[in-house]
């Protein structure tokens, strides 16, 4: 029996640097092991394939090895991780929150409010900068910034995809107190284009995000590590032109991201920002 379903997907369709050049070497095999792990589980909760039952035991497999409770050969991921984060005295609880969120995604395809959804956030991309700032051996008291960062990535990555989550999973994001407010359904998202109440709702979005960012920013120059802070500052300037551009475009027409160039001119700023402080 095999436990995971790959989609193909590798950290070079991610949006964000995952293991970049800025992680010192000698911390890249970890954040590998972290990335593969959280791979493998969110294929498992995406796979429009299983059912959720299925999805949820698979899921729950993982987490029985990354305690140390199932040795199966198929959990290779979770006991790679677990030799990591025994190796580094780091929590598995950074595992074992993304596999609650990945539960919820197998049986919850909908969010009724905002704050609603940044509790399934502070599960699904939270403990990522937590696992992070662990490894890079920050102080635990950056959560609450980190979490902040994380949670408008993943709200990020909700905008983009909203279409396709949709159409391929029946999985919505967008608050549904708001779609209400504003007149329009999730049916919506199968249209070529955003209506105005659906645009409306995706502002109000990527106000949230806007909200989230506020705090974010202040991360890169909180923290001790200078690879670390260098690597978020990249990432905190990458998450500011999408969430803008977000704001000005439409992404049932197209997906909203950055090519090279405007990669480029994020990393650039954003290195430059931190280094001028």
């Amino acid at each position: 029996m095999q436990a995971e379903t790959p989609s193909g997907k590798g950290a070079a369709d991610e949006n964000f640097p995952v293991g970049s050049w800025l992680i010192p070497p000698a911390l890249r095999p970890h954040v590998a092991a972290y990335y593969a792990f959280a791979r493998a589980i969110d294929d498992i909760a995406d796979n429009p394939a299983l059912a959720p039952h299925d999805k949820i035991a698979r899921l729950e497999g993982f987490a029985q090895a990354l305690e140390g409770n199932d040795p199966a050969p198929i959990y290779a991921k979770a006991h790679a991780l677990r030799a990591t984060m025994l190796a580094t005295g780091i929590t598995t609880r950074h595992g074992l929150d993304l596999i609650s969120a990945f539960k919820q995604d197998a049986v919850k395809p909908r969010y009724e409010t905002w704050d609603e959804l940044i509790d399934y956030c502070l599960r699904s991309a939270s403990p990522v900068g937590r696992f992070l700032c662990d490894l890079h051996g920050e102080d635990k008291a950056l959560y609450p910034l980190s979490d902040t960062l994380c949670n408008a990535l993943q709200v990020i990555n909700h905008l983009q995809d909203c279409a396709k989550d949709f159409a391929e999973m029946d999985r919505v994001y967008l608050p549904e107190e708001w779609m209400r407010a504003e007149g329009t359904t999730v049916a919506d998202l199968a249209l070529p284009a955003a209506t105005p109440g659906l645009r409306r709702v995706l502002r109000r979005c990527v106000a949230g995000t806007e909200s989230l960012m506020i705090e974010a920013r202040k991360l890169p120059g909180a923290m001790k590590h200078p690879r670390l802070a260098a690597e978020t500052a990249v990432i905190v300037s990458v998450a500011g032109k999408l969430t803008r551009r977000l704001g000005r475009e439409d992404p049932l027409a197209k997906r909203v991201a950055l090519g090279p160039v405007g990669y480029l001119s994020a990393m650039i700023g954003g290195l430059a920002r931190l280094w001028l402080r």
